[in-house]
């Protein structure tokens, strides 16, 4: 592991964004590296397997929550809404993970020639696991990164390298959950076609008839389902979808606050702000300023670092 925690703490170091996320060229494939812990990082997963390879991090996933910590691997089985925490991190030893995307594709290929277990009933969902990161994983993933430095081959091995990472998660102990989702029948796998449509058209109003026509289910039974699943109604998803890209737009892109209500779909600023503050804990030009604050003070301090030779 320790080839791949150096791995990632190479390219994370000069790839992280302010909350210290990495996106890679190769699709499916992103880091993690944070120094300080900085309180609650708002998200929507899709499927993942996360490897934390140093310090520690809670993840509140719907009603589930849990510290994962160096060598265990973290599994969320649905796009989910997810809190998460770094709980250890230092500048000595930053907080170090690697997460690959699922691919629902591979999982319902895999099943068929692995053989199907018990369907999970509703009451038995399940979206985040932990468990201890096997060796095959490890080298799963190292072979992902080494993708980075020979981009031209990433189309060529990528698939085969994940093909096999599924494999060994569908033989691992929470491989009935993740056959479920594979399962097309699986009202898992039914609530996935919904989000999908949220998160293809979170700017406009979509009509919950439709989303519960697109799983299958009578309005009444998507209402129940898609709560018990995510811990949100179908209009508060939607709603931190929208509020965690406005934040993104004024981050990433320094869109106005008003301007990056308006683009993900507000009607109204005022409503923004309200819904934002109740998120983030603080009205969103604040808390672009902060962040923005921090970022220069971080970006300094990594300067400062690599002058020395750090």
């Amino acid at each position: 592991m320790n080839a791949l925690k150096q791995a990632v703490q190479t390219y994370a170091r000069y790839h992280a964004n302010h909350d210290g996320l990495v996106a890679t060229p190769v699709p499916g494939l992103s880091m993690m590296r944070v120094e300080t812990p900085a309180g609650d990082l708002q998200s929507i997963y899709k499927p993942l397997v996360c490897l934390v390879l140093q310090g520690g991090k809670r993840m509140t996933v719907g009603h589930q929550s849990r510290v994962v910590a160096a060598g265990e691997s973290a599994i969320v089985s649905a796009d989910m809404p997810v809190v998460g925490r770094i709980v250890q991190a230092s500048q000595d030893e930053p907080y170090l993970a690697v997460a690959i995307d699922l691919d629902r594709g591979i999982l319902r290929q895999l099943t068929a020639h692995m053989g199907s277990a018990r369907a999970q009933r509703p009451s038995e969902m399940q979206t985040l696991f932990a468990e201890d990161t096997e060796a095959e994983l490890i080298d799963c993933a190292s072979r992902l990164m080494k993708l980075l430095d020979r981009p031209d081959s990433a189309t060529l091995l990528r698939p085969g390298i994940l093909q096999e990472l599924h494999y060994w998660l569908l033989s691992g102990p929470h491989g009935a959950a993740l056959r479920d989702i594979a399962d097309p029948d699986s009202y898992a796998s039914r609530l996935a076609a919904a989000i999908a449509i949220l998160r293809a058209q979170y700017t406009s109003r979509v009509p919950v008839k439709q989303l519960a026509t697109e799983a299958g289910m009578s309005l009444s039974s998507f209402h129940k389902h898609f709560k018990h699943m995510t811990s949100l109604t179908p209009g508060q998803y939607q709603q931190r979808l929208r509020l965690i890209e406005a934040r993104r737009l004024m981050l990433d892109e320094g869109v106005t606050a008003s301007n990056a209500a308006f683009e993900v779909g507000y009607e109204s600023v005022s409503q923004f702000t309200r819904e934002y503050g109740r998120l983030f804990k603080a009205p969103p030009k604040r808390d672009a300023l902060r962040l923005q604050k921090t970022i220069k003070v971080a970006s300094r301090s990594a300067a400062s670092s690599q002058r020395m030779g750090a």
